[in-house]
């Protein structure tokens, strides 16, 4: 599970078995016991809450689009 970065307490990382096909380009978020993954393109979405309260979400899709292209970066140099 490659780690991107920290932010706030909050872990930012992808898993290295993203499905057959691989999934698009995607982050998951991790504090304590909540988490959620979002897509990074077309635009920061969204595709699953576990726990977070909708503030802490508007939060993070913030710093995925500022960090976008560090997290791309990551993917890419993990899968490619």
């Amino acid at each position: 599970m490659p780690k991107v970065f920290d932010w706030n307490g909050f872990r930012f990382h992808f898993y290295s078995d993203e499905g057959d096909p691989r999934e698009p380009v995607h982050i998951h978020v991790r504090k304590g016991a909540d988490n959620a993954k979002f897509w990074l393109h077309p635009q920061a979405t969204l595709a699953y809450n576990r726990g977070f309260p909708a503030h802490v979400l508007s939060q993070l899709i913030g710093v995925i689009e500022q960090r976008s292209d560090v997290i791309e970066r990551a993917w890419n140099d993990h899968f490619d």
